[in-house]
Formats: C-alpha cells, structure tokens, sequence
C-alpha cells in the first residue's frame, strides 16, 4: 500500500489562519444573482425577494467574504443603476457576457443578503470604463455617514446606516484583451495608485486589492506584477491572483496533471511572493503585501470555449444558463488540495474566493422555481472552513510519489494541517490537531503515518471524515437535481492512535478531515 509519513510541529508554524481565506464570489454572470441568490417568485423568497433556500445552504458552507459584482461584469458596471426604487433601475447590456442586466439586483439587495448570510462584503469598482471619481462616488455612497449628496441618497434608499465596506478591489483582470478597458500594466498601474489615494481620503480605514495577472499563464505575468506594484505598492494592502483547473478532453493523459494542480497553485503564490519581495526590497518598503486569491475553482474553460453559448455572439438574454458545470467525486478532491494550498500559503494569502457561489462554476446549484443543493465541491470547503483554526503548521511530508506530464514527481498525498492550543472537542482537553488530507491515488488506498511526539498531553481521535466515491459510484459521479445528495462526507473508520503514532487508510481518490483533541485532565 502506498504510504506518506507527514512531519510536524506545534513550534513551527506559519502563521494564524486568515479567516477571509474561505471566501466566495458573486458576479452578475448567468444564473448566480437571478434565479441563484435573487428570485421574488420563488416558494421560499422573503419580502427582499432573496431565495431563503440559498440562503440557508450558504450560512451553512459559510463563506467568510462575498466578493461582488464582478469579475469581468464589474468593468463594464455603473453602480447607480442597482441602487434606488427597481421600477426606475435602467435596463442594460452587459458587454462582458452579451447578457441583458435588468438591475433589479444591486448594491443595497446585496448588502442586505450579505448581513442575513452573515458574511464580510468585498467591493469591487469600476476601472474599466469609470475611473476614480466614480470609484469615491461608490465608497461615499457605501460608508459615508450623512451629511452629502451620496450619503443621503443612500438614506433615501432606506439605508440609515452606512454600510462600513473595509475591501475593496480596484478593478478586476485588468491585464486580458477580453476586459472592457483593458490597460498595460504602466496605464493601469498609475490608475489604481490614483484610485487608492483618493479612496483612502474618503475612508482612511478601507483595504484596497490591486489587480495582479489573470492567471499565471497570462504572458503578462510576473512584470505584470512587478510594474503595478512599483506604481501601487505604498498604496495597497494585497494583489490578486485567479486561477481555475480543469481536466481536458484532450485524449491526453491530462489525468494526473489534474489531480497535482495544487502544484500549479503553490508555484503561482511563491512566484507572486518573490515579485512582491523584490519591489518590497526595491522601493525600501516596510510593509508586506499580501496575496488576494479572489478567484480560484476547477472550470472545464475548453467546454465553454466550444460550447455553442460561447459562441453565440448575438445573444442578448437575461440570466442564461452559463457555465454551470456539474461538480464530480474527482474535482472535490482536486479542490481539497487547493484548499490545503491555500492554507498552508496562509502566511501570505489573507483572502480567498472561490468562484462562483450559486450555478455559475458553483459551490451551490439552483433551479428556478425548485430545490438548490450543494455540489460536491461545497463539501472540502465547508469542512475547512469549520474546521481550520487556530495556527497553520509547517507540514513536510516523505512517502510515495506519482509521476505527471507537467510537474514531474508530485506526493501521492497532500496535506495541510493547524493547531489550535486554546481549541475543545466535547469533552476533550485544550488542544485540537486537524490533519486535511487527499490520497490522489484513483486505484490504491494510502497509508497515512502522523508522529505526534511533539505534542505534549495525549492525542486522541475526536473525528475523522472523508469524501470519496461510495458503493456503486466512480469518481465521475456528481450532485444532480435527482441525487443532490450521491456524494458527500462519510465517516472515515480507519483512523487510530497508538504509541504516540497517528494512522489513517485513505480510500483510493479521497479528501479526509481528521480531528484529534487532547485527552481530557
């Protein structure tokens, strides 16, 4: 059996766990906003017209930051419209997707689905077609108290109180031909600085995420990244990354490249890391930037590109059905390890998003009219979410090894891994290890061996749970409107504690949380 021996320590971690690393994203992008979050005809709506089944499913996956509206969308994006009595919200077309937005669905609808969710807003502004002035008209409208023409518009709005949005990103992808207003890395980067400033005289107490690249295939990357922070770095708190993973139907044995994308994503943080170093060192900076991965999923892209919606260059509907691929055993596991490279990079990434929330590339689907589930892919994050507290450890792992195409040897299991001294389980002690785990084997179980003699007081299983394909499943099977339930966690039986050792048997493609809690006295 393939075996993995993970090495590690309550002295050396990385750092505490950012709560915004478990995050999501909400753009006005097919069926995410209309028939997704908004829907007044809905059985379940309430009087704001929000659908009450979303709702409950998203309190439970429990994202930490919504990040709104937009992704490509927000380019494009005058605030005003989604603000003020919907009867006299303008009708528009939306360049970014050839879609109808009605804007019946704006800032102030948003805003008070985010406080019956109980998560932190992430705004983003216009710097694609607008600019800084609109950008200030949008955070005094937000969070200036009264007194001016934009607060008391928002009070008149019945908004009394302002809304106190401390994130915000300056514009979204700036650096791809396919966003409107796209700019060089200079045009852009002298805009965002300009932009900040002026914020900032507004609300000195705002957060600002510069655009990094799109991804890190984009040519533009790294000087991307370099130029911009040259210009902004004094100026903003983060820079962003998105990245989205798929299998290809390349005929290809894309297969293993897949399940070892958290390599990608590992190389992708540290390689922005180094740049933002190496302008931090240039310009004799004090401060670090952090990383703002507010984009990141598995995405079957070469689907949509063929797709016949893709192609449709003159269709101008309202909500259609885009990208709404339906979540497998296998892009759960993938997503895991994505998770565990986010966490275990939590050093340096403070926020995180994954894209999207509701149908769109979703963590939860939805029909018009009918029942919303979770896909499988809500399941890893939900649990690291609940899960992760505490400090991040340093996690070194040795064991077996599978061989890809693109990133050569990567470890059959991947891991992440936190300590929380002050945590209870139950009954338990202070004191709570939670291991979070992916076996990347499709065949063969795997071996996991944890040496606990670092930690002082005795470990104990307090829980252990694993998703991975059941009886009569394959790591194709997915949640459909049918079975909205086929794939999810399960109690993972072989798990034990003996000679101060940690030992668990993953099945074969499986992402497992495990949970030991000190012995309580």
């Amino acid at each position: 059996m393939p075996h993995a021996r993970l090495t590690l320590d309550p002295d050396f971690t990385v750092g505490p766990v950012p709560r915004r690393l478990f995050g999501s994203f909400a753009e006005h992008m097919g069926r995410c906003v209309y028939t997704g979050i908004f829907e007044p005809d809905h059985p379940t709506a309430d009087a704001d017209g929000l659908r009450q089944d979303v709702l409950e499913l998203t309190r439970e996956v429990g994202p930490t930051v919504v990040r709104y509206p937009g992704g490509n969308f927000v380019s494009g994006y005058d605030w005003e419209d989604g603000v003020g009595p919907r009867d006299a919200r303008p009708r528009r077309l939306d360049r970014a997707w050839r879609t109808i937005e009605t804007n019946q669905f704006g800032l102030d609808e948003f805003a008070t689905w985010a406080e019956k969710v109980g998560t932190e807003v992430m705004m983003a502004v216009n710097l694609g077609t607008r600019g800084m002035q609109e950008a200030c008209d949008l955070l005094e409208y937000a969070n200036h108290a009264s007194g001016t023409r934009l607060s008391d518009l928002r009070r008149s709005h019945g908004r009394r109180d302002p809304y106190g949005f401390r994130l915000w990103c300056l514009g979204n992808e700036m650096d791809g031909p396919w966003q409107t207003g796209h700019k060089t890395a200079h045009e852009y980067g002298r805009l965002a600085a300009e932009t900040a400033r002026a914020m900032r005289t507004v609300d000195p107490g705002i957060e600002l995420v510069a655009c990094g690249s799109s991804s890190r295939a984009m040519p533009t990357f790294g000087e991307w990244e370099r130029v911009v922070l040259e210009h902004t770095y004094a100026d903003v708190d983060f820079i962003s990354a998105h990245a989205y993973y798929e299998e290809k139907d390349t005929g290809d044995d894309t297969y293993g490249d897949f399940l070892a994308s958290a390599k990608d994503m590992d190389a992708f943080i540290e390689e922005v890391v180094a740049t933002a170093d190496a302008v931090r060192a240039r310009g004799r900076h004090t401060k670090h930037i952090g990383i703002s991965f507010d984009e990141w999923n598995v995405w079957y892209q070469t689907r949509w590109q063929s797709s016949d919606r893709a192609n449709a260059r003159t269709a101008w509907d309202v909500a259609p059905r885009v990208i709404e691929d339906a979540y497998t055993v296998t892009d759960a596991v993938v997503v895991g390890t994505l998770l565990n490279s986010l966490l275990r990079h939590g050093d340096r990434v403070a926020v995180g998003c994954q894209a999207q929330l509701v149908n769109v590339i979703g963590l939860l689907r939805s029909e018009e009219g009918g029942p919303a589930w979770k896909q499988t892919i809500a399941h890893p994050f939900e649990q690291m979410r609940r899960r992760a507290t505490g400090e991040i450890l340093d996690v070194r792992t040795t064991g077996d090894q599978v061989s890809t195409q693109r990133f050569d040897d990567v470890d059959l299991v991947d891991a992440a891994a936190t300590w929380d001294a002050g945590a209870r389980l139950g009954d338990s002690g202070e004191g709570v290890l939670t291991l979070f785990l992916a076996n990347r084997s499709e065949d063969e179980a795997a071996d996991v061996e944890v040496p606990l003699r670092a930690f002082s007081g005795d470990l104990r299983v307090a829980d252990a749970q694993v998703l991975a394909a059941g009886e009569g499943q394959d790591r194709h099977t997915a949640n459909t409107l049918e079975a909205p339930d086929a794939v999810g966690l399960r109690p993972l039986r072989d798990v034990s504690v003996a000679d101060g050792t940690a030992r668990a048997t993953l099945p074969p493609l499986s992402w497992a949380v495990v949970q030991l809690a000190t012995a309580r006295g």
